[in-house]
């Protein structure tokens, strides 16, 4: 039975509706994720009231900052890893829906928008498809009853928060071999890299990497720990791990994790600067950088790692965008080895 897609509307702008739902607008309001310029315009044209943007990563919230402040929109920017970490918050929260991304996110967001409402609190959702059959039976199956406003060029969804409901994670655990006899299970949730999987390149990384007992480890860009807590098991209890990433919900299940998994000298920091440690901190920096932005980036991965790197230091990346990659590498190390693994390509280099 073939199934009905979503289409991508027009170009539009999430603010020019919100006079559609105007009466259900009652602060305190939030917003929930949306990119930088979305949640900016919507925060501008609601009305007065204390306002809170939640965010997950960082840099997206400093990103979020900036928008906010050239439209002189006073709101205040939460990043937290869930979003139900603001409990009953809200009077009216605004979803702005991105195109395309991951479809457990998005249930995710639902799921935790009706315990960040108020009672009888309004969740607005806004999505970019010209016609959506995602999330209307998803709202009615949390909320109980949706409204699509004809006025509102079928991008409207608003429901109301009637009751409780036991809270749901959508969360999936896999599990990662890493000798004959040892497996290590993993949780991981949406809105993180490698949901559900153990990323090719991170496990193309950690059959290169070479750590000795007692060495400092830095797993830069570390998602869900996967790679901190496979180099942990080669340093040994005297070796220690810091975990970074600038997605607040990755260092959080980087932190269960490493704990589960029984890392004993663990550091966590959620970062888009990578400023939380003094220069020459580390033996060895593991990146598996996300490749967006044109690789801006992966070069701020290379030139902070240089920096945080001791003397004679090793920095392993894995990446398959080799030109971009090498000509960053040695602006830095000069002399960096390569090695392929798995369809990936393997920087090593020491300072």
């Amino acid at each position: 039975m073939p199934t009905k897609k979503s289409t991508r509307k027009k170009p539009l702008s999430f603010a020019r509706l919100v006079p559609t739902i105007e009466s259900r607008l009652r602060p305190p309001f939030g917003i929930a994720l949306g990119s930088p310029g979305d949640a900016a315009e919507l925060a501008h044209c609601l009305p007065e009231g204390e306002t809170t943007c939640w965010q997950l990563d960082q840099f997206q919230a400093d990103r979020l900052s900036e928008a906010l402040r050239l439209r002189g929109r006073d709101a205040k920017i939460a990043v937290t890893p869930d979003l139900w970490d603001l409990d009953g918050a809200f009077q009216t929260l605004l979803y702005p829906v991105a195109f395309g991304g991951e479809r457990a996110l998005k249930l995710d967001v639902i799921e935790q928008a009706f315990h960040a409402l108020k009672p009888q609190g309004s969740l607005v959702l806004f999505t970019p498809y010209d016609h959506d059959h995602f999330f209307a039976p998803a709202l009615k199956k949390i909320f109980g009853k949706v409204h699509l406003p004809m006025e509102g060029d079928n991008a409207i969804f608003w429901c109301q928060r009637n009751g409780d409901r036991p809270r749901r994670r959508h969360e999936m655990t896999y599990h990662v071999r890493v000798d004959e006899a040892t497996s290590y299970a993993f949780t991981s949730r949406p809105g993180v890299f490698g949901y559900g999987f153990f990323d090719e390149g991170g496990r193309a990384l950690t059959e290169v990497m070479e750590l000795s007992p007692g060495q400092r480890v830095l797993d830069l860009g570390c998602g869900v720990g996967t790679n901190g807590i496979i180099a942990a098991r080669q340093i040994g209890s005297n070796g220690s791990v810091a975990f970074a990433d600038s997605n607040v919900r990755a260092i959080a299940l980087a932190e269960l994790n490493a704990k589960a998994m029984g890392v004993a000298k663990a550091e966590f920091s959620a970062t888009c600067t990578l400023d939380a440690w003094p220069d020459r901190s580390f033996d060895v920096v593991l990146a598996n950088p996300p490749y967006y932005a044109q690789g801006t980036i992966t070069h701020h991965f290379v030139e902070r790692s240089y920096a945080l790197l001791k003397p004679g230091g090793r920095f392993y990346l894995v990446t398959k965008q080799v030109d971009l990659a090498i000509e960053m590498m040695r602006e830095f190390f000069p002399e960096p080895e390569m090695f392929e693994n798995r369809g990936y390509i393997i920087f090593v280099a020491e300072r």
